[in-house]
């Protein structure tokens, strides 16, 4: 950081849920340094359900322009109203050079990032992103943190830790008496790529259900239709006890949801991410995406892959059209991390 004492910082937040989860990394090292120091972190609203749960985070300020839209008259007026803010610092977790507009039009004396697209100028204290050192999304974040000098060393964190908010009644299920919770995430927001079939949760799903456990399915609406599809493969007799929720509750429920899991299964996705911050059991499918580079920050998470030729190829579509990586990774594979804790 500069010379000068950091008082307030201004965090521009990255867009994607799992990314924000990690981000908590970035607030924990910061308040390490300096406990009394103020971050406030410029976002997408469906972001702010995590950061209200972030005892790290002073105030959630909401991000006006939409995803991928450059709002150039939008972004040069917010960075005039945070003016009045003062802060000390910026520090932009995206890439993008348009994510370095609000700090530099906020006139905000250290603005801190990596270089991503040209960004100089915008950014005045630009750091030269080297990847080997650097392998984990996390080490990149944290490493902002700290001075420009010490870019190339990987930084110690202390990973994501949420605790959830009490399950209003309307949204939660009624668990018998010694009942246990399974909660499956099939979805994927990157792409198909990252799905683990949904015939294979089902068999997962049957087989737990078979053993007394009641099933949740979470997700956002653009999963509904893999959630329909393991649905309908659900046995008869164990209907009751399977609950759909898929595209049916909001990003705070969810989170709050998945905090009452006795298990957790699901794709490299943003609820993943968030499962493991809330320290819940979890089973994390990895396909065409690196576990060095985003694993789930949990020492119960248990991440099953296999080794394939072709992984990881980060597409969001198979670029060979089999989808190997996943459809060659079995139900057994899985059952056998949540039998045993039976």
């Amino acid at each position: 950081m500069s010379e000068k004492q950091i008082n307030k910082i201004l965090v521009i937040g990255p867009s994607w849920v799992g990314d924000m989860v990690m981000a908590q990394s970035l607030f924990k090292a910061l308040k390490a340094d300096n406990p009394q120091v103020q971050i406030d972190v410029l976002a997408m609203d469906w972001t702010r359900p995590l950061l209200q749960r972030m005892p790290e985070v002073s105030e959630a300020i909401s991000m006006p322009v939409s995803h991928g839209v450059f709002g150039w008259s939008m972004r040069r007026q917010l960075g005039k109203v945070l003016a009045k803010n003062n802060y000390d610092q910026a520090i932009v977790l995206p890439n993008s050079w348009k994510s370095a507009l609000v700090p530099w039009f906020a006139g905000i004396p250290v603005r801190t990032g990596w270089r991503g697209e040209m960004r100089y100028g915008l950014l005045n204290d630009i750091r030269k992103l080297d990847k080997q050192a650097l392998p984990m999304m996390v080490q990149r974040f944290v490493s902002l943190a700290y001075p420009a000098a010490q870019s190339h060393i990987a930084p110690s964190y202390q990973p994501p830790l949420m605790e959830p908010f009490p399950v209003s009644e309307e949204i939660n299920p009624v668990l018998k008496p010694g009942q246990k919770r399974l909660i499956l995430c099939p979805g994927a927001e990157f792409g198909p790529a990252k799905q683990w079939p949904p015939e294979y949760y089902a068999e997962v799903a049957n087989t737990l259900l078979q053993q007394g456990w009641q099933v949740l399915v979470l997700g956002s609406k653009a999963d509904q239709t893999t959630a329909a599809e393991i649905e309908s493969a659900i046995a008869a007799n164990h209907q009751s006890q399977f609950i759909n929720l898929s595209g049916q509750t909001k990003l705070e429920q969810a989170i709050d949801l998945l905090g009452t899991a006795d298990w957790v299964i699901s794709n490299d996705s943003g609820l993943m991410h968030i499962a493991a911050a809330l320290q819940r059991p979890l089973i994390a499918i990895y396909g065409p995406t690196s576990t060095a580079f985003t694993p789930p920050l949990a020492d119960n998470a248990h991440i099953v892959q296999i080794d394939i030729e072709c992984s990881p190829c980060f597409a969001r579509e198979c670029p060979l059209g089999h989808h190997n990586c996943m459809k060659e990774l079995g139900p057994g594979q899985v059952l056998s991390s949540v039998i045993p804790s039976n």
